[in-house]
Parts: structure tokens; sequence; C-alpha cells
């Protein structure tokens, strides 16, 4: 029996459940009080990679049964700080129906002026507001909310239960760490649309063709691709870009940021980073 829906998810999950035993055993096991706090500084990239995951499973199913993806979607929780089907919610029926429309957009980068917020508002204001907007989309889908309601229950609870058990390690590995991950993961949001024309799908969002930043997100960075066909396997998404790249404009492609950046440096051998381009 078949438990996965596409076989190119079978590595990424095997990464995952991997990664959340090596968060349950750090915070069973750890003794030292610096332990946890290292843990914690090791993952922040690592988990904001998963959230790119998260993302992409909420948008296809990894598995075809639906209570192994809840399991999977309590580990994503407890990681990034995204709940089942908060990704459903905001971003699928939300940010992808309004991306062209910032001022309604539950990820908008306007200001009500007009202007472009800068980075740090972008993080400040969608980080507070992720939930909230959530639950409004939540409103018009009530079987997505009931499901999203439950699993932001059932994934406090268990909070509760591993923090009141090891407090510090349970607040540094499962409250601190998956925080962090969603500021993180709104961060970096502002770069795929913040500033893009909104008059045509084909100029509102950055692309990221790095082969290390697409193997790291899933190919998040063909993010034109993405949004012209949103329920399309991440695995597919580079030859949908090829498809569409003629219409994308130069302007529309960016390089990747750190900690990729330092990689590029380092593979360009000259000291030189080789920017990403449309080639």
């Amino acid at each position: 029996m078949t438990f996965v829906r596409y076989r190119e998810d079978r590595v990424p999950l095997l990464c995952f459940f991997t990664f959340f035993a090596a968060d349950l055993a750090v915070y069973w096991f750890a003794q030292a009080w610096w332990v946890a706090v290292a843990w914690y500084v090791l993952c922040l990239l690592p988990k904001g990679w998963v959230s790119a995951w998260n993302h992409h499973h909420q948008h296809v199913n990894m598995f075809k049964q639906g209570w192994l993806n809840r399991v999977l979607e309590l580990g994503f929780g407890w990681q990034t700080g995204i709940v089942s089907n908060a990704w459903t919610l905001h971003h699928v029926l939300g940010h992808h129906v309004n991306y062209l429309e910032p001022l309604q957009d539950e990820s908008g980068w306007m200001r009500p002026d007009g202007t472009t917020m800068g980075v740090f508002e972008y993080t400040w204001v969608n980080t507070l507001g992720a939930y909230p907007r959530a639950f409004r989309v939540g409103q018009r889908y009530p079987k997505h909310q009931r499901l999203f309601l439950a699993a932001l229950a059932w994934t406090l609870a268990f909070l509760g239960v591993l923090v009141w058990l090891k407090p510090w390690n349970g607040f540094w590995i499962f409250v601190a760490a998956p925080l962090s991950s969603l500021v993180g993961t709104v961060f970096v949001t502002w770069y795929h649309h913040a500033g893009r024309r909104t008059d045509d799908a084909l100029h509102a969002s950055n692309n990221i063709l790095d082969p290390l930043y697409n193997i790291l997100t899933g190919n998040l960075g063909y993010h034109t691709a993405h949004h012209v066909k949103q329920a399309l396997h991440w695995s597919k998404l580079p030859e949908l870009h090829a498809q569409l790249q003629p219409g994308i404009p130069a302007e529309a492609f960016a390089e990747a940021g750190a900690p990729i950046s330092w990689f590029r440096w380092m593979r360009s051998g000259d000291g030189t980073a080789k920017p990403a381009t449309a080639d």
C-alpha cells in the first residue's frame, strides 16, 4: 500500500520525521541548561525551511490518508508555529486569492496610502495578524475552520504538557523555536511580492533560481509559477516556470539572500556572488 501521494515527497518526509524525533530526543534527554538553547539556535534556519514544506503540504497534502496528514501537521505545528489549515485558510484561500489586491491581501505589503511597507514593519504587522486573519477567512469555510481550531487546541494542549514536564527544554524547543520560525517565515515572504506590479500575475512575484535555495524550499523560488497554478505539486513548478519564463520581466528575478548567498559566494570560487538570472 502506498501512503505518499507523490514519490518526490518521500525524502522530505523522512527528513521531517527525523528532525522532529531529534527535537523530542533533545527535549527528553538534555540535562544541561545550555543544550536546549544550543539546539534552538542550531535549528533556527532548518525550521524556517521546514516551514516552506509545511506550506507546500497545505497546498497539496503529502499523504493519501487524512489521519497521516494530521499527524504530520502536528509535527509541523510544533516546529514552525503554523498548525493544520492555518496555511490553508490564511494562504491558500486568502493570500492566493487576494495577492493582486495588496490592501485586501492576508499577507499585504501595502500601506493604506499606497506606499510599500519596509520589511520589519511588514513582519510585525503580518506576524501579529496571521492567526486572526486565518480565523477571519475560516468564517467563510466552516469545514476548514473546524480542523484549524481543533489542531490549534491540540497543539496548545500538548505544548502545555511538554512545558509542564520540562519547562526549560519545553520553552526553547517547543515555544521559542516555532515562534521564531513563524516570525522568520513572515519576514522572508516580504521578498516574494513587496513593491511588485499587481496588474499582471507574471509581474507580481519575485523569482529565485538559485538551485540550493530551491532544493531547501521545494522550488519556492519559482514563485510566479506557484501563483499561476497554486495546486500544482512543488516538483512540477520548474516545468511550468519554463513555459511562463518568456513573459516574466527581468526585474522579477532576484538573488537568494543569506545564508544561501554565503554558500553561493563560496561556490563561485572568486569571492564574487553570482546572481540568479532568467537564463
